[in-house]
Order: C-alpha cells, then structure tokens, then sequence
C-alpha cells in the first residue's frame, strides 16, 4: 500500500513537472526582433532632438555584404581638427532592424586626437546602419550604409 501511495505521489508529481515545462518552453521561444525603420528615426531623435542631421564630415566603413550577423566590423571615422573650439563630442551609431537600434554612442572630446572608433557589431537582418557625429558647435552629421546579412543574429527579444 505505501508503495502504490508513493508511485501516484511521484507520478502526480512527473505530471506537475512536464505541465510546468511544456508551459515554460511556450514562453522562452525565440522570436526575431520586431524593431523597424521608425524605431530608427525615433533613435536619432533621441540623439539629435530637433537638429538638422546633415550629409557629410563622418564616415562609416561596414561591409556591404556580411555572411554572418554576429559578429561585424564597424569603423567610425570624422574629419575634424579636435582641437578646443572644434571637436566632435559624441559618435552614434544607429541600426533599422536591432532589437535595440541604439548600437554604440561613444564620448569624446578635444584631447582625443583623433575621432576615430573601430569595433565589431551585431546584425540582426539585411539594413541600414547609420553613423551620427556630434559636433562641439551643436551639429550634427551623418553617414549611413546598406548592409546586407546572409545569416542573421540579435533574435531574442530586448529586455
């Protein structure tokens, strides 16, 4: 009797547990990123505010053709003398289709020497990858590149 009491305890138990991951598996699928090209303008908004981004002064060195998402080289380059009047204060680097479209926005200043930024990126489908430089007068300037992506990454969903 004990034995057949803690057989329908385990099985009861077994049953709780399967329910309990098939319900958790349901909610940890994968889905890709649902960003779009408004989230994009809503990015250079926040960075820009309500200033004219121009063509020009800035620019972005990415492939045009990426085999793999994951893992992208990105350089960043602005023509401008950092010196103490002129200089660029932030470059920001914006995507289409990330779930985050906010890639990278770095700080600098006069005694950088040079407005120069090389890092790798990730990719989560064929777009746009804009560059924006910030400059000390309060312009901004831009550059921009249309990457296409054979095997996508970024697929989980922000946080």
């Amino acid at each position: 009797m004990l034995d057949r009491e803690i057989l329908n305890r385990f099985s009861a138990v077994n049953a709780t547990r399967r329910a309990f991951l098939a319900g958790a598996s349901a909610v940890l699928v994968v889905r890709p990123a649902q960003a779009t090209p408004a989230s994009m303008a809503a990015a250079i908004r926040q960075v820009a505010g309500d200033a004219a981004v121009k063509s020009g002064k800035i620019k972005l060195d990415l492939p045009p053709l990426v085999e793999n998402g994951n893992s992208v080289a990105m350089t960043v380059s602005v023509d401008s003398p950092m010196t103490a009047k002129d200089y660029v204060k932030a470059i920001h680097v914006v995507t289409e289709k990330n779930p985050q479209p906010n890639v990278i926005s770095a700080r600098l200043g006069p005694r950088a020497g040079q407005a120069k930024l090389s890092t790798r990126i990730r990719l989560a489908d064929s777009q746009i990858v804009m560059a924006i430089a910030e400059m000390s007068d309060g312009t901004f300037w831009s550059d921009e590149v249309e990457v296409i992506v054979t095997i996508a990454a970024c697929l989980e969903d922000p946080v």
